[in-house]
């Protein structure tokens, strides 16, 4: 669906083409991305978009129904801007793409690409904003994508990238300040990422370290988990910090047997993230975690989620990475437990407080 702008539309401010942007998924961070990119701001673009947004999701009656309202459950007391379109054809959203931005949760990226691959153009840069490991393939969200797509080799290499931090949706809605760090492995795409998004009240910063960047934001919500399991035991504070000091520093021990770079994860898109989703009333892996731990059944919690909670699925693939690289990763073993083994989220803290006393290690 169409509301007829054309993608020659220029920004007035800057008298060019404004870029053309593919949002992929309809979900909270997709949305909160097509607002950041045509809400009037004053840094820089006055008061016209900074990009031509269209956006895509994979159920057309959800897909009609944000198109004609402008609104979902997704996010309450959201509103679409109205320049942004709702594409129900994928060759129609993705046709004339210049960037190409992934809000699919990660286990559902594969399917989704490859239905849409054969319309993807091979100009189109890609920059995914979704948190996971896929399981299995134990594939990062930008690998995952560049292994569906499988450009030739021969080609000109397509700028591939991810923007990722702390990031509550319904705080970004109502414009809240924030950061986040945009990384790839692509000469000057992080600085595109950050040109495009950066606002008035969304400081981006580059960063180059695509790997470290894309594994923080998965494993943070593993621990995130966790944290979620102490509120809803009532164990307070301190052991909610104490979590939060050693889930970074497995996460750390993981990035560098990895080749992550260590300060990636003592970052915005490390530590940052991870202490908002931790403490976040609104973080959704935070809130599984209080279920687990106030006795509520993980499939029960899933049914009635209105979100997809990343890190159930990734906490299996972050198990297995730590297995293949030989990382010890005690928190995540028992979030695992908790989640497939079914081990009562009491002995899981008393399992990890009962462990060998020994010095303290930093990553």
């Amino acid at each position: 669906m169409s509301d007829g702008r054309s993608n020659t539309e220029t920004n007035t401010n800057q008298n060019k083409p404004l870029t053309r942007v593919c949002i992929l998924g309809v979900g909270q961070m997709g949305l909160v991305c097509a607002s950041a990119l045509t809400s009037p701001d004053p840094r820089g673009a006055g008061d016209a978009p900074r990009a031509d947004v269209v956006m895509w999701g994979h159920n057309e009656v959800e897909n009609g129904r944000l198109a004609q309202t402008r609104k979902t459950e997704r996010l309450p007391g959201f509103t679409l801007p109205g320049c942004v379109r709702i594409s129900l054809s994928d060759r129609e959203a993705l046709e004339q793409a210049d960037i190409i931005v992934n809000a699919i949760p990660v286990q559902f990226i594969r399917g989704a690409w490859e239905r849409i691959k054969e319309h993807v153009p091979r100009e189109a840069s890609v920059i995914s904003v979704a948190k996971g490991i896929e399981n299995g393939t134990l594939m990062r969200p930008t690998q995952i994508i560049a292994d569906v797509l499988g450009d030739h080799p021969d080609a000109k290499p397509r700028a591939m990238g991810c923007m990722s931090g702390p990031a509550i949706a319904s705080e970004l809605a109502i414009c809240l300040p924030a950061t986040m760090a945009a990384a790839s492995d692509h000469p000057g795409f992080a600085h595109t990422i950050q040109e495009l998004f950066s606002t008035s009240w969304l400081r981006i910063y580059t960063n180059p370290d695509l790997l470290g960047v894309e594994l923080a934001g998965a494993t943070k919500n593993v621990i995130a988990i966790a944290a979620g399991i102490i509120d809803g035991l009532g164990a307070g504070y301190n052991a909610k910090s104490a979590l939060l000091a050693r889930g970074l520093a497995e996460i750390g021990r993981l990035g560098s047997a990895m080749g992550a770079q260590t300060q990636t994860f003592f970052g915005i898109a490390g530590v940052g993230d991870l202490a908002t989703t931790c403490f976040s009333p609104e973080g959704r892996n935070r809130s599984c975690g209080e279920a687990l731990g106030k006795g509520v059944k993980l499939d029960a919690y899933l049914r009635e989620s209105m979100c997809v909670v990343e890190g159930v699925a990734t906490t299996e693939s972050v198990v297995d990475l730590a297995k293949k690289y030989k990382v010890d990763m005690p928190i995540t073993d028992a979030v695992y437990a908790v989640l497939f083994e079914h081990l009562d989220p009491v002995d899981a803290i008393t399992m990890l407080m009962s462990r060998d006393l020994r010095e303290e290690q930093i990553g």
